[in-house]
C-alpha cells in the first residue's frame, strides 16, 4: 500500500505545473461564468478569513509539518549562517527589492504600489513548506525558518508597515500611505496559517510515533497523508481564482503591470538565496529552504492587511490578491530551477526530482 501512495504522489508531482495551470485556468472560468460563485466563496468569511481558502491552506500545509522532525529542530538555530542569511533576505533585500520594483512600474498607480509594498513586507510563512517538500529541500531547516519569520513578523510588521508606506514613499516624491496595522490582526494571521498546521504536525508525530512507532509512522502513515498537500493546494488555487476570475478577465492590463514586478521580485529573491547558500558552502536542502523561505509571501497576512486598512473592493486589496496568483505558478517553475542549480552547485547532496 505505501508503494501505491509513493507512486501516485510522485505522478502528481511529475505534472504538478500542468495540474496548477489547469487549476488556475478552472477558477478563473468558474468565476467568469458563474458570477454569484465569488459572493458566495466570499460570504463564507469571518472577518477578513475566508474559511474555504484558510482550510484548504491548513490541510496544505498539514502533511508536510507532520514529517518535521521536531526533536531536530534546535540543531537548526545553532547554524547561525543560515539564519542570518535568512534574515537577511526576508527583512532587509526582500522588501527593499520589492519597495523598488513597486516604485519602478507602479510609481502612476500608487493604490497599486501599495498593494505591492505589504506583499513585500509579508514574509511567507505558509506555501513555502509545499515548495520546499516539492524541491527535497531540508523540512527542519524550513520549519525552523518559518517559525523565526514568524515570530519577527508579529513584532516588526506594523513597524515596517509605517516605514516603507508613510516614510519612504515621500521621499521619492511619491504618495505616501498611513495604515494602522494592529498587532491582533498580524498575531491571528500567523495563528492560524502557520499555528494550526504546526501543532497538528507536531501532535501527530509525538502521539502516532510513540504509539506505533518511528518506522511505522515514516513509511506507513506519512505516504498516506503525503496526497493531501497537493489536493490541498489545487482546491486553494481554484478557490483563489474563482474569487477575480472576473476582474483578471476584465482588466488584464493591469494584472499584467502587478505580475511584471512581481515575478522579477520572486525570481531574484530565490537566485539570489542560492548564490547566497552557495556562498557559505551550504548543502542543497538548506540553500533550498533559504531560497523559497525567501521568495515566497505571506500573502494571507498581505491580503487581509490590504481588506483590513483599505476595504475590500479597494485597488490595494486587488493587487495583494494577484501576488499569490503570480506566486503559485512562479515558485512552481522554480522547483525545477533549484533541482538543476543544485546538480549545478551542490551536485553531492542534491538529490533527484524523480
Amino acid at each position: 500500500m505505501a508503494n501505491t501512495n509513493r507512486e501516485q504522489l510522485s505522478f502528481l508531482d511529475r505534472y504538478l505545473t500542468l495540474w496548477i495551470f489547469l487549476a488556475m485556468a478552472f477558477g478563473v472560468l468558474l468565476g467568469s461564468i458563474f458570477e454569484e460563485l465569488p459572493v458566495a466563496i466570499d460570504a463564507l468569511s469571518i472577518g477578513t478569513t475566508n474559511i474555504p481558502i484558510a482550510i484548504g491552506l491548513i490541510l496544505m500545509m498539514y502533511p508536510p509539518l507532520a514529517r518535521v522532525r521536531y526533536d531536530e529542530l534546535p540543531r537548526v538555530f545553532e547554524d547561525r549562517r543560515v539564519l542570518a542569511i535568512s534574515l537577511i533576505q526576508n527583512w532587509i533585500i526582500g522588501p527593499v527589492l520589492m519597495f523598488a520594483l513597486a516604485v519602478l512600474f507602479l510609481s502612476d498607480k500608487p493604490e497599486y504600489m501599495t498593494g505591492l509594498i505589504l506583499i513585500g513586507l509579508a514574509r511567507c510563512i505558509a506555501m513555502v513548506i509545499v515548495w520546499n517538500q516539492l524541491a527535497k529541500g531540508d523540512n527542519q531547516y524550513v520549519a525552523a525558518l518559518v517559525a523565526f519569520n514568524s515570530i519577527f513578523q508579529i513584532l516588526f510588521f506594523s513597524v515596517y508597515a509605517w516605514f516603507f508606506l508613510a516614510i519612504l514613499p515621500p521621499l521619492f516624491g511619491l504618495e505616501g500611505s498611513v495604515i494602522d496595522v494592529s498587532f491582533v490582526t498580524i498575531a491571528e494571521a500567523v495563528l492560524l496559517y502557520l499555528g494550526i498546521p504546526f501543532a497538528a504536525g507536531f501532535l501527530t508525530r509525538r502521539v502516532l510515533a510513540k504509539a506505533k512507532g518511528d518506522e511505522w509512522y515514516e513509511t506507513r502513515f506519512l505516504p498516506k497523508i503525503a496526497p493531501i498537500t497537493l489536493v490541498a493546494l489545487l482546491f486553494t488555487i481554484v478557490a483563489m481564482f474563482s474569487l477575480k476570475g472576473s476582474e483578471i478577465v476584465t482588466i488584464p492590463g493591469d494584472v499584467i503591470r502587478i505580475a511584471i514586478p512581481l515575478t522579477i521580485y520572486f525570481v531574484v529573491q530565490f537566485l539570489i538565496s542560492f548564490w547566497m547558500g552557495k556562498l557559505i558552502a551550504a548543502d542543497y536542502p538548506r540553500t533550498t529552504a533559504i531560497a523559497f523561505t525567501a521568495a515566497g509571501n505571506n500573502f494571507e497576512l498581505a491580503i487581509a492587511v490590504a481588506i483590513a486598512a483599505f476595504g475590500l473592493a479597494s485597488p490595494v486589496a486587488f493587487a495583494a490578491v494577484i501576488g499569490p496568483l503570480v506566486e503559485v505558478p512562479v515558485l512552481i517553475l522554480l522547483v525545477s530551477v533549484a533541482f538543476r542549480l543544485g546538480r549545478r552547485w551542490f551536485p553531492a547532496t542534491v538529490p533527484t526530482d524523480n
